[in-house]
C-alpha cells in the first residue's frame, strides 16, 4: 500500500499548539497526563460495571424490565469505560506509569475486544489518516451504510439515515465477534499491515477471547438459562454498540467535515498534518459537563486528534489555546453547540451519501 504524505511547511500549525500547550503544562506545573479526576472516574465505572454484571448474573432481578434495564445500563457503562479507561490508556495518557497505561488498555480485552488491534486501528490509521477514503477504516461500515462520497451507492443506502440506528447497535457484537479476528487473520486493518505480533500477543488474544466467551456466554446461560441471556446479551450490545458508534461518527462523519479523495498516483494530503485534523474533525455540546464526564471527553474531538497523548481531562482548558490558534492562522474550528445538533448533522450528512 502507498501510505499518504502530508505536507510539511515551515510555519507549522502543530508546531505553534505544541509550543503554547507545552507552556501551559509548564506554567501549571502539571502532568499532561490523567490525574485523580481520571483515576477516580474509572474507579466508580469499573466499580459500577462490576456491580451491575454480579447481579445480573447471580441475583437476576425480577421483574422482566428491571433485568432489560440494568442490560442497558450495563451496555452504557461498557461504552463508558471504553471511552475513559481504556482509550486514554491505550493512547498513553490514562497515567504516567508505563504499566499502568497498558492495564487501562486490557479493558478492551476484558470487555471482549482486543487493544493490540485497536492501536493499529484508531491510534495509527485512523489518527493519521484520518477521513481518507480508502484509508480511514471507521469510514468502512459496507454494504449497509455509505459514509464517504467515493464508496459505490446503493438503492438501500437512499434509507440509510432512518435505519443507521439499527446498523449501529451492531457494531459492538460485531467487533467482538468478527472484525477482531478478521484483523488477525488477515493481518492487516483496510489495507494497512499491523505490526508483527509476538507470541504474547497471540496468547493475549486467544486468552481473553476465551475469557470473555466464558464470563458473558457461557456462566450467564448456565445461572439465567438461554433464553433469558440472549435477550440480556442482545440488549447489553445493542445499547453498547449504538453509544459507541454515535459518540464517534458524530466526530467526523457530519455535514461541515471533509472527506478527502487522494490522487492513486502520488497520495498527497494538500495541507499539513495538523490542519487535516481541523478539517475532519468536529467537536460537539463541550459544554455539557455531565456529557464530558461520560463520554471521556471525546465531544472535545479536535484536541484529542492533535494531542492524543494529553489525557482528556485536559482537553476543556486546551481547546481555548486551540482556539485561539485556529483564529490567528484563520482555520475554522468546527464545532456544534448541543448534542442535537451534531445529531442532526450526521443525518443530514447520511441522508445526503444516500441520495442517487
Amino acid at each position: 500500500m502507498h501510505i499518504p504524505r502530508f505536507l510539511k511547511p515551515k510555519d507549522s500549525v502543530h508546531a505553534e499548539l505544541r509550543q503554547r500547550i507545552t507552556a501551559y503544562f509548564q506554567h501549571r506545573g502539571e502532568d499532561s497526563r490523567g490525574d485523580i479526576r481520571l483515576h477516580s472516574k474509572a474507579l466508580i465505572l469499573v466499580g459500577s460495571f462490576l456491580a451491575i454484571y454480579v447481579h445480573l448474573v447471580f441475583f437476576l432481578p425480577d421483574p422482566v424490565w428491571a433485568c432489560i434495564l440494568e442490560a442497558t445500563i450495563l451496555g452504557a457503562l461498557t461504552a463508558s469505560i471504553g471511552f475513559n479507561v481504556m482509550h486514554d490508556g491505550a493512547h498513553g495518557s490514562f497515567s504516567k506509569h508505563a504499566f499502568i497505561n497498558e492495564l487501562a488498555g486490557l479493558s478492551l480485552n476484558f470487555l471482549g475486544a482486543n487493544v493490540f488491534m485497536w492501536k493499529t486501528k484508531h491510534n495509527v490509521v485512523h489518527h493519521t489518516f484520518t477521513n481518507i477514503e480508502g484509508v480511514d477504516d471507521d469510514l468502512n461500515a459496507r454494504p449497509f451504510l455509505r459514509l464517504s462520497p467515493g464508496q459505490k451507492r446503493y438503492s438501500i443506502h437512499k434509507y440509510q439515515y432512518l435505519y443507521f440506528w439499527m446498523v449501529y447497535s451492531l457494531l459492538y457484537i460485531y467487533w467482538v465477534f468478527f472484525t477482531d479476528y478478521k484483523k488477525y487473520f488477515l493481518q492487516r486493518v483496510g489495507e494497512m499491515p499491523i505490526s508483527k505480533m509476538k507470541w504474547t500477543d497471540h496468547l493475549t488474544f486467544w486468552g481473553f477471547k476465551a475469557l470473555h466467551l466464558g464470563l458473558f456466554v457461557i456462566l450467564p446461560i448456565y445461572t439465567m438459562g438461554f433464553i433469558t441471556w440472549v435477550i440480556g446479551f442482545l440488549v447489553y450490545t445493542f445499547s453498547a454498540g449504538l453509544i459507541l458508534s454515535i459518540v464517534f461518527q458524530m466526530a467526523h462523519t457530519v455535514s461541515d467535515t471533509a472527506v478527502p479523495s487522494l490522487d492513486p498516483d502520488n497520495r498527497v494530503v494538500e495541507e499539513e498534518w495538523a490542519i487535516h485534523q481541523l478539517q475532519t474533525t468536529a467537536n460537539f455540546a463541550t459544554r455539557n459537563r455531565v456529557l464530558s464526564w461520560l463520554v471521556g471527553g471525546l465531544n472535545f474531538q479536535i484536541e484529542h486528534h492533535l494531542f492524543p497523548h494529553i489525557s482528556h481531562v485536559h482537553y476543556p482548558a486546551i481547546s481555548r489555546i486551540v482556539r485561539e490558534v485556529c483564529a490567528e492562522k484563520g482555520i475554522r474550528y468546527i464545532e456544534y453547540p448541543r448534542f442535537r445538533q451534531a445529531l442532526a448533522s450526521h443525518i443530514q450528512y447520511l441522508r445526503m451519501l444516500g441520495q442517487a
